[in-house]
């Protein structure tokens, strides 16, 4: 596919669905679907989900609601590699109360397609938008990961092949590191990376390499965890865990200069995301419908040029990080 003819979710914002997995801790089925309605009327279009979120509970709670809105009026994502098999107790995870299934990693090309197929009867439609190939890095294989890869990249063709066919509009990876959407650039033709984490006020990691790269093959990015799983947002975690001191330390720099320029942290913290041109979309998720109307409240609140050159001339950001 040439450049610049990839298809790209609608942003700046969307709806990241590890949340409505239950993610740290368990929400009733009647508050995910208050959540969701009310990011819909705030103007949510672009929805990600994955089977790995509750053990498809996510893909389950977000089917309910999006079956109720005319299918061309969104854009939905979710992932393969995990095939989820029934148990009778899920082993322990950040997902609380999740459905009895365990995931079992399978990036082949039989196994996609049959991920796929699995995802259509939880979410009760027959559309999907976006594959992404799903935590296909080191920090869920070690160093394995290189040989999960290069099946992920056969799985790929899977992919691409629905793309030609008109089954999918795109596909990618959706995975916490850079490295391996640089590998997949080299090996194969994906249209979007959802690259978690990896850039963010706190963490610069896509800026030098992976957004140059994309940006010159056409492709977009779409950043999850913009407040780093929390602690742009008030919250004690990074990465999905206890943040460690030194991020804690820069999150109350951040806040210092966000406080002295009347800007709320967390508006700054998604308009950085979202004024990088390789980036199509910025997708904090919630458990809460007060939040996700705040977020998209938070995106379009004017920030001060003088905070961004104060986090210049502070050392916070470097020059060529893009901002609004």
């Amino acid at each position: 596919m040439a450049s610049g003819q990839h298809f790209r979710p609608p942003g700046p914002l969307g709806f990241g669905g590890a949340p409505l997995g239950n993610m740290f801790q368990a929400i009733s089925d009647d508050q995910a679907h208050a959540t969701l309605e009310a990011a819909w009327d705030a103007g949510y279009r672009y929805f990600d989900t994955a089977p790995h979120y509750g053990s498809g509970l996510s893909e389950h709670r977000f089917g309910e609601m999006l079956r109720t809105k005319p299918r061309d009026d969104f854009v939905l994502s979710t992932k393969v590699g995990r095939l989820l098999e029934p148990v009778r107790t899920p082993p322990e995870s950040i997902f609380k109360n999740p459905l009895p299934f365990e995931g079992c990693y399978d990036y082949s090309g039989d196994g996609v397609l049959r991920s796929i197929e699995d995802s259509y009867q939880r979410l009760g439609l027959s559309q999907i938008d976006i594959v992404y190939i799903h935590d296909i890095a080191a920090d869920h294989h070690g160093d394995a990961w290189t040989d999960q890869f290069a099946i992920a990249m056969e799985g790929a063709k899977a992919l691409t092949r629905l793309r030609e066919e008109g089954v999918i509009k795109a596909w990618g990876l959706g995975v916490n590191l850079v490295e391996p959407c640089l590998r997949a650039l080299e090996q194969a033709d994906p249209d979007v990376f959802l690259l978690a984490g990896r850039y963010s006020l706190l963490d610069l990691g896509g800026l030098d390499d992976l957004f140059p790269a994309c940006l010159d093959r056409g492709v977009s990015v779409v950043v999850g965890g913009p407040f780093n799983s929390g602690l742009l947002a008030g919250g004690t975690t990074f990465d999905y865990a206890e943040a460690p001191d030194e991020k804690v330390e820069a999150r109350r720099r951040l806040q210092a200069i966000a406080v002295e320029h009347g800007v709320d942290l967390r508006a700054a913290a998604l308009q950085f995301c979202a004024a990088h041109p390789a980036v199509s979309a910025v997708i904090p998720g919630t458990k809460s419908a007060e939040r996700a109307r705040d977020n998209m409240e938070l995106v379009r609140t004017p920030v001060p040029e003088a905070f961004w050159q104060a986090l210049r001339a502070q050392g916070v950001l470097p020059e060529h990080a893009p901002t609004p």
